[in-house]
């Protein structure tokens, strides 16, 4: 018998305030740093910056052209700057006709703002919620800005919360520059809104992508938002349209595409969780990020575990796009097979 002592296994720990100052693997801008640096880390410049270089896909219907409309699925600051630099050259903050701009939604504007205020040392982080200021009284899903202020000197300071895709202009009867917190907020967390709904305190239908797309709306579909508000918080800013966990056996397609990707998968291919198993994860979920929102370290602490294997995103997940294409995306290659292209 082997008797000789196993080490345990690290326990997972929370980011901390210097590593938000760094880039994730997603903010990493590569070879595109110089033109980061040139923004000035406030609010108003980045979100002019981002605006400039990144136009929602969908808001505001744009006329993209069919380059334009692939855009979406690209997850890596790295190549979204790729892309803006190739269609027109120069600083990022300077206006750019529509076919110059790299067509995103507010994962990507936000995932730049990241970027600008890593490259400058500002701890900055990317909160996953529902803004109520859109098309009242629907709330849209959508991702925000937080940088941390230290008000002064040392950790005595607070996160500050902005939407980059706001306009500065005294019309929203909030400042965009430093949201409200809390459920009742214009912008409530995905947890925040999880815990309404659970309570029978919020309408799920309510909450989604647009009212008139209902399928992609409602409680399962909050729920599922409030695992991407945790991967987000651990760095992982992956796309909205990301599922990992467990496969989505529902959309077709899926098994097979997996099974071409990983004949064997070792275990990576996790069977999709029951509802009550999701619900579940949920509850605690939501209840550790409002918690550690509030300064509970241990919360902090207990999100970094419950993250930690099947439920953190890397690995392969696969990928939902907008776009009608479903892929499987492997992370750390950082490549997807679509269902479309070839075995």
């Amino acid at each position: 018998m082997d008797t000789t002592a196993r080490a345990a296994a690290p326990t997972p720990a929370a980011p901390t305030l210097a590593e938000y100052a760094r880039h994730s693997a997603y903010s990493d801008p590569g070879a595109h740093a110089p033109l980061l640096r040139a923004v000035a880390p406030d609010a108003a410049a980045v979100s002019a910056a981002a605006c400039a270089t990144i136009v929602h896909y969908r808001a505001g219907s744009p006329a993209l052209a069919d380059a334009q409309r692939a855009d979406i699925d690209q997850r890596w600051l790295a190549t979204i700057l790729d892309t803006a630099v190739a269609r027109r050259p120069g600083p990022l903050a300077a206006p750019r006709d529509l076919p110059q701009q790299v067509a995103g939604c507010c994962r990507d504007h936000t995932l730049f703002s990241l970027g600008v205020l890593r490259e400058h040392g500002v701890p900055a982080r990317s909160r996953i919620g529902f803004a109520g200021y859109f098309e009242p009284p629907f709330f849209h899903d959508h991702v925000v800005v937080e940088h941390w202020d230290a008000g002064g000197t040392g950790e005595d300071g607070r996160w500050v919360r902005w939407d980059p895709e706001l306009s500065d202009d005294g019309s929203w009867g909030f400042d965009p520059r430093d949201l409200p917190t809390g459920p009742a907020s214009p912008f409530p967390t995905a947890a925040e809104v999880w815990r309404a709904i659970r309570a029978g305190e919020a309408d799920p239908a309510s909450y989604g992508v647009a009212p008139e797309l209902p399928e992609l709306g409602g409680q399962d579909f909050v729920r599922g938002y409030v695992l991407l508000e945790l991967a987000h918080r651990m760095r992982d800013e992956v796309l909205l349209w990301d599922v990992w966990g467990g496969t989505p056996d529902d959309v077709p397609g899926v098994a097979e595409l997996w099974a071409q990707e990983v004949p064997d998968s070792g275990g990576e291919r996790s069977p999709e969780p029951s509802s009550d198993e999701l619900d579940a994860l949920a509850d605690d979920v939501a209840a550790l990020l409002v918690a550690a929102d509030a300064g509970d370290a241990a919360a902090e602490a207990a999100l970094a575990e419950r993250y930690a294997g099947r439920w953190a995103a890397r690995g392969r997940v696969t990928t939902l796009s907008p776009t009608g294409r479903v892929g499987i995306t492997d992370l750390r290659a950082r490549t997807t097979r679509w269902a479309d292209a070839p075995a």
